[in-house]
């Protein structure tokens, strides 16, 4: 019977250990939002405006996106991801879907390449909306994870 006891116990720390380490190592796997504010001074070339925007965006490790802004004092005609560095214009990788008067959305199942996700570590995408005054953008905000 202490055989058995023994036995017992060594599995148990056994398993106790495994399940700590799978803990341990699911953990950064799990998505952290990104909170992200929009505002006319961060286009490029800066807008004067009173427009101004907030949200969170989520990024998981499998490079699914989800989240939404939502804008104040402007008309938006379209928001979408861009890739482009603080200070520097880019090309639109992925359009936002108006679900609201102010909100603007990531579609359902939208993920990112793995291009698109390493800039996205490095600080590299920002979203930002257009307006019929500032086709071009009219308020910005920096993806910094």
């Amino acid at each position: 019977m202490n055989t058995i006891s023994r036995k017992s116990r060594f599995t148990f720390v056994v398993f106790t250990l495994a399940v700590c380490v799978l803990a341990l190592s699911v953990g950064p796997a799990i998505a952290a939002g990104v909170k992200v504010t929009l505002s006319g001074d961060q286009e490029v070339p800066p807008v004067k405006t009173s427009a101004s925007g907030s949200g969170t965006i989520t990024v998981g490790a499998d490079k699914s996106v989800s989240g939404s802004i939502t804008t104040s004092g402007i008309k938006g005609t379209a928001a979408h991801i861009h890739l482009g560095a603080p200070g520097h214009g880019g090309l639109p990788i992925l359009t936002l879907q108006k679900t609201s008067d102010n909100v603007w959305s990531v579609p359902a199942g939208a993920k990112f390449t793995g291009a698109q996700y390493d800039d996205y570590k490095t600080g590299y995408l920002y979203i930002n909306v257009h307006s019929e005054a500032h086709k071009e953008g009219e308020i910005r905000g920096q993806l910094n994870p």
